[in-house]
């Protein structure tokens, strides 16, 4: 059965499988190349697989987008299997990749255009991908196109995430940060906390020296937000669960935790910050 409204994403989503496939959200990947060889971001490599290549690898990956005519024969398939159906289709914040605007293209390269809205979510992995999952849960319950492009606008108001890197090399390599402040910083130790803008470009909320004063600065943060209510949180991790289980306990000493949701930073996000990143995302439970 086809539901009215199809949910589309991308790769840096990050979604874990279990919740793609019981929304039935339709993820477009972007592609990783290490030298000569390319693979469909969680298609052809998992994340697993990538941290061990990036491990081992002489140089850093880089990174493409999908083709506009990609997400054309997305929307054209799903168009094709009902005419009726709408779409809405969420990517990777555009002041980071030029994914959003492919997908544009792609919808205008249809023939027969059909009801598709594309979103811009000006935000990265699991700090999007919650909003995908949750466009999903919407388009399950019957909500239209324009309602759950409005929830995801309202979601993205409520919901805080923070970064935390291990290393400032991969950073360094992409351009974020200069060479000098890279090695200055690893030899102090410094852990900056990252996060991302309202015009969705990722920054240095803080330095801080030592991950365990960097994981106490980040509850700070988010009890500025969050203290007192019940909320939801996600932990994206670089193929390294015990990590983020182990940041699960520590948040549970200080928030009220309704879901927790366990995710890998895929190879896209993953080649452009390194390995040993936690990421958190929260937001508060609908009262």
């Amino acid at each position: 059965m086809s539901h009215k409204v199809a949910i589309v994403t991308d790769s840096t989503a990050d979604i874990p499988e279990e919740l793609i496939r019981k929304y039935g959200i339709h993820v477009v990947p972007l592609r990783v190349l290490f030298g000569e060889e390319t693979y469909a971001d969680g298609v052809e490599l998992t994340p697993e697989e990538f941290y061990t290549k990036l491990g081992k690898a002489a140089t850093l990956p880089t990174t493409s987008q999908p083709s506009p005519t990609e997400f054309m024969n997305v929307y054209q398939s799903l168009l094709d299997e009902d005419p009726e159906r709408a779409i809405v289709s969420i990517h990777l914040s555009s002041g980071m990749s030029g994914t959003y605007q492919s997908a544009l293209l792609g919808k205008s390269l249809l023939e027969r255009e059909g009801d598709i809205t594309v979103l811009d979510s000006k935000s990265a992995s699991y700090g999007y991908g919650l909003l995908v999952v949750q466009a999903a849960e919407l388009a399950l319950q019957g909500k239209s196109a324009a309602d759950i492009a409005s929830a995801v606008e309202g979601m993205h108001r409520t919901r805080k995430l923070f970064f935390l890197v291990d290393t400032l090399e991969y950073l360094q390599k992409g351009g974020r940060i200069g060479k000098a402040a890279a090695i200055f910083g690893t030899l102090l130790n410094i852990k900056p906390i990252l996060s991302i803008d309202k015009e969705g470009i990722i920054y240095a909320v803080e330095k801080v020296r030592g991950q365990k004063k960097a994981m106490a600065r980040i509850i700070e943060l988010f009890q500025q937000d969050f203290a007192g209510k019940r909320v939801n949180v996600a932990i994206g991790h670089t193929a390294d669960p015990g990590s983020a289980i182990a940041c699960a306990e520590q948040l549970r000493g200080h928030f009220t935790l309704n879901e927790v949701v366990y995710t890998n930073i895929g190879a896209v996000i993953g080649s452009h910050v390194g390995p040993g990143v936690i990421a958190i995302f929260m937001w508060p439970v609908p009262e």
